[in-house]
C-alpha cells in the first residue's frame, strides 16, 4: 500500500536531505569540533599567558586540533557501538556496562590518538615534543573523554529522534494478547498504523518488503519508504506469518514473496536482491529459511 497523499508533503524535505545526509552529519561534527577546537585553543592561550608563560598561539591551537581531529575519528566508533548496544530497558545493565566500557575506551583511544597525532605535527614542523606522561594524561583527560563520551552519545539519540519523527513511527493496531490454554491463539497484525506529523495512515503486512533491526526498533521498508517500529526483530517476526516473513541475517528479515533474485558468495552468505531493487544480506547460518522457494 502506498502511502497516502496527505501525507506525501510531511516526507518532502526528508526526501531532499537524504542525497546530502552523509554530507550533513559529517559537516556537523566538523563544525562542532571546529567551534570547540577554536574556543578552547583561545581559552587555553589566554591562561597560559596569564601564568606567565608566553608560548606562540600556534601551540595551544595544535593541542585542540589533534584532540578534536582523534575525537572525529571516534565518532563513528561510538555510533557503531551505540548501535550494538542499544540503551533500553530490556537487557539495560548489559547495556550500560558495555558503555561504560565504551567510555574509558573512548578516553584510552582519544589519548593515544591525538598523543600521535601531535608528535606527528610537530615532527612535521621540526619542533621537538616532550615525552608523555601517559598515567597523568590519561588521567587528566578521563573526566573530559567521558564527558564527551555521553554528548556524542546524547547527539546520535536526538538526531535518531528527529529522523524517527519525520520518517513515521509504527505501531500495531491492536497489540497481541498474552496467550492463555483456553483461547486460541492471537491474530497475527494484517496492517499497522503509521503515525507521521500528526498525520495518521495504515500500511498492510503483506506491502513489507524486509525489516531492519536498528538499535531500540525495527525498520519496516514499504514500497521505497522506511517506518520504525518500537521493537526487537525476534519479537516482530513472532507476530508475523513465519510461511512469509524468514530472519536471514543477524539485523535482518525478508518477505519471502518479495524476493527476486538471490545470488550466492563464496563465503557461503549470499546477497538478496528484493524486488524493489534493494540488496539484503544473508548470513550461512540463515540459508536454510530460504528452504526451496527460490533457487
Amino acid at each position: 500500500m502506498d502511502e497516502p497523499a496527505a501525507a506525501a508533503p510531511a516526507t518532502g524535505w526528508l526526501a531532499r536531505y537524504q542525497p546530502w545526509r552523509r554530507r550533513a552529519e559529517i559537516g556537523f561534527w566538523v563544525v562542532v569540533l571546529g567551534l570547540q577546537a577554536l574556543f578552547n585553543s583561545v581559552v587555553s592561550w589566554i591562561d597560559l599567558h596569564r601564568a606567565g608563560r608566553n608560548l606562540p598561539y600556534w601551540q595551544p591551537l595544535a593541542w585542540e586540533l589533534t584532540s578534536v581531529i582523534a575525537v572525529g575519528l571516534l565518532v563513528p566508533v561510538v555510533a557503531a557501538w551505540e548501535r550494538r548496544f542499544p540503551i533500553q530497558r530490556a537487557g539495560w545493565r548489559r547495556s550500560l556496562a558495555a558503555h561504560v566500557a565504551g567510555g574509558f575506551g573512548f578516553c584510552l583511544l582519544h589519548v593515544v590518538g591525538m598523543t600521535l597525532l601531535r608528535r606527528a605535527l610537530y615532527a612535521a614542523l621540526g619542533e621537538p615534543a616532550a615525552a608523555p606522561d601517559w598515567p597523568r594524561l590519561f588521567g587528566y583527560e578521563l573526566l573530559k573523554d567521558l564527558r564527551s563520551y555521553v554528548l556524542i552519545l546524547l547527539a546520535l539519540w536526538t538526531y535518531r529522534l528527529v529522523l524517527l519523527r519525520a520518517q513515521g513511527e509504527v505501531r500495531l493496531l491492536d497489540e497481541p494478547e498474552a496467550p492463555a490454554a483456553d483461547r486460541p491463539p492471537p491474530v497475527r497484525p494484517e496492517r499497522f498504523l503509521v503515525r507521521k506529523l500528526r498525520r495518521e495512515f495504515l500500511i498492510a503486512a503483506a506491502d513489507i518488503e524486509w525489516l531492519q533491526a536498528q538499535g531500540n526498533y525495527v525498520g519496516l521498508h514499504v514500497n521505497g519508504h522506511d517506518y520504525l517500529l518500537r521493537s526487537t526483530l525476534s519479537d516482530l517476526l513472532a507476530q508475523l506469518d513465519p510461511a512469509r516473513f524468514v530472519r536471514v541475517h543477524r539485523s535482518h528479515a525478508v518477505n519471502l514473496d518479495r524476493i527476486a533474485e538471490i545470488e550466492p558468495l563464496d563465503s557461503g552468505d549470499a546477497r538478496l536482491k528484493m524486488k524493489d531493487g534493494s540488496v539484503v544480506p544473508c548470513s550461512r547460518r540463515y540459508r536454510d529459511a530460504l528452504g526451496g522457494r527460490h533457487g
